[in-house]
């Protein structure tokens, strides 16, 4: 019983596996898109504006400061345009 048991966990540990790398390989593929697209933060905004506020804090968090500052400011000048 045991030996049938090693292909299925062999299986499901790859497909964990391929589930972690895509979500790593996800993450900073939007990370690297909201880092250097404003207009992409402001549809990020938009539609989630949850996932731009950890943004916003994970940059802030590493030392970078001012990229929500220039977002709204632009955000709003745009508005009122």
């Amino acid at each position: 019983m045991a030996h049938n048991m090693e292909p299925l966990a062999k299986k499901i540990f790859k497909g964990i596996l391929v589930a972690e790398l895509m979500g790593v390989f996800g993450a900073y593929f939007l990370f690297n898109k909201m880092n250097t697209n404003q207009e992409f933060r402001q549809t990020m905004n938009k539609k989630f504006p949850f996932i731009l506020e950890v943004y916003y804090k994970s940059i802030e968090q590493a030392g970078m400061y001012g990229i929500r500052k220039q977002d709204q400011e632009k955000w709003l000048d745009s508005k009122n345009e």
